[in-house]
């Protein structure tokens, strides 16, 4: 049998656990329920695209071997940018593929050409902003800067990034996106880059969450009628 006063800390211990990590266990389970109902690619914006496009074919381009680079070619794409092809190469340059010119950057018109490949022909532009830097909780984190911003009219709230260093289409980010990485950040508890499963916070109420379990369990043994009967009557028996 349990001491009286061993079941009172358990029962005691059990409650405050249960509502320190409370709140977590809420917006675990809200997260982990929006998540399951919700469509992943909805969530990356893929109503908002131009699912049907193709990169446009380019001929007369000027050999890679011709470019002025003093250390070789590791790496090299093609860009449309503003209906003029460009390599780049090494991810760090643009050059022209037409006659070999450095680019340092692309304009806001170029920027729009290349949004407006990749969206909804419909859906229009209301603003065009210049980025140079972020901060971690920014929705335009850990990729290339700086970029222009492009918002859509319309109640999602829509904004697509184009790299203004590489002329390449980043992303989209839309009020449903928002709130997934809102909750996405609850979920890990990484209320700094979003996407690390290995913080200290987590790993503490991970454990937290498992003690209050098991001590849940603890207390209907050593509280439960059925336990306590089937008990004595072995101890009758013996």
């Amino acid at each position: 049998m349990v001491k009286r006063k061993t079941a009172k800390w358990i029962r005691k211990s059990h409650r405050y656990l249960g509502i320190f990590l409370g709140l977590q266990f809420l917006m675990w389970t809200i997260s982990g329920i929006y998540f399951s109902w919700t469509d992943i690619d909805a969530i990356h914006g893929d109503h908002f695209k131009n699912m049907e496009h193709q990169p446009q074919a380019f001929t007369g381009l000027i050999a890679p071997s011709e470019l002025k680079l003093e250390n070789g070619i590791n790496s090299i794409e093609i860009r449309d940018i503003n209906n003029v092809p460009y390599y780049w190469v090494n991810q760090n340059q643009l050059f022209n593929a037409l006659d070999g010119k450095v680019k340092s950057s692309i304009n806001k018109d170029e920027a729009l050409y290349i949004a407006g490949n990749r969206i909804k022909k419909e859906l229009q532009v209301n603003d065009v902003a210049f980025i140079e830097k972020v901060d971690t909780h920014h929705e335009y984190r850990e990729k290339l800067l700086p970029a222009y911003v492009i918002s859509y009219e319309g109640h999602e709230n829509l904004k697509a990034y184009v790299s203004a260093v590489d002329g390449k289409f980043q992303t989209v980010r839309h009020r449903d996106w928002r709130i997934f990485d809102f909750l996405w950040m609850t979920h890990t508890m990484d209320y700094e880059g979003r996407d690390d499963f290995n913080t200290t916070v987590l790993r503490a109420f991970s454990l937290l969450g498992l003690i209050t379990v098991l001590s849940g369990f603890l207390l209907w043994y050593i509280s439960s009628p059925s336990i306590l009967k089937f008990k004595k009557r072995l101890k009758r028996n013996q």
